[in-house]
């Protein structure tokens, strides 16, 4: 039986990707879930299936699965899918999410909104609502972490993109009511809020607000933009036994954003 087995969402590039590298590293096994929509996939072009295969394909222990978060039964089987095959669900980390936005709440396209709520917060629900009764049934509950990515946008207002900062505030009340309703079982719940990091989803925001990646990063103390893996590391130590002590928290990795 294989020593920690972990679930990823968003898997297939950025801070996903750089987790699953980051977890099999460490020895887990590794479920690498994403929905890989592809060119054409909205709100902008999203990973393939083969971008899902070069992150898995190093670790022999990474599990490639195509599965899109707003399906709850896709998230049920997909962790029925980890405890067969391993045995266990230690780790489950709620990566998934998109990015849209460009204009004031007001005049914000309502499917716009609702993407964000379905990918962004329900991915998130959905993904805890799976795994962590699998967690509560496995051999070790105390050694359990659930960790969500939320953002900055959790605990700050983001010019013309009142969508995204309304969900990523969902994503962070959502991980302190679960972590209440965890208390006694010894499953943790964390939410890791990145700054600006190198990812596809960071050229985005840039190109949303008609500027560069460079710009966005002089908004954090640290002065550079952040990489995928410093944030993997972050998230493995919160998904890590020694990382019980973060329960309820939200970890401001964020290279001192707004500070």
């Amino acid at each position: 039986m294989t020593a920690r087995v972990a679930l990823v969402t968003g898997a297939a590039r950025g801070i996903g990707a750089a987790t699953v590298a980051r977890l099999a590293a460490d020895g887990y096994a590794v479920l690498a879930l994403d929905s890989c929509a592809g060119p054409g996939g909205a709100p902008y072009d999203l990973p393939t299936r083969a971008d899902l295969d070069a992150v898995a394909a190093p670790w022999p222990e990474v599990l490639p699965v195509v599965a899109d978060v707003r399906e709850a039964g896709a998230l049920h089987e997909a962790v029925g899918v980890a405890v067969e095959r391993w045995g266990r669900l230690d780790v489950a980390v709620a990566a998934a999410a998109v990015m849209v936005g460009g204009r004031p709440l007001w005049e914000t396209d309502p499917a716009e909104l609702d993407l964000l709520w379905d990918v962004d917060v329900k991915g998130v629900w959905h993904t805890a609502a799976a795994a962590v009764p699998a967690m509560l049934a496995g051999p070790d509950p105390a050694g359990c972490r659930f960790v969500a990515v939320a953002s900055a946008a959790g605990s700050h207002g983001l010019y013309r993109l009142a969508g995204y900062t309304a969900v990523k505030h969902a994503v962070v009340g959502l991980v302190k009511g679960l972590a209440a309703d965890l208390v006694g079982t010894g499953v943790t719940a964390v939410a890791v809020s990145p700054g600006s990091t190198r990812t596809a989803m960071l050229e985005q925001t840039a190109a949303i607000y008609g500027t560069t990646t460079e710009d966005l990063v002089s908004h954090q103390l640290l002065g550079r933009v952040i990489e995928p893996a410093e944030m993997a590391a972050t998230i493995a130590f919160c998904a890590s036994p020694a990382g019980a002590v973060l329960h309820g928290s939200v970890v401001a990795a964020d290279g001192g954003f707004g500070a």
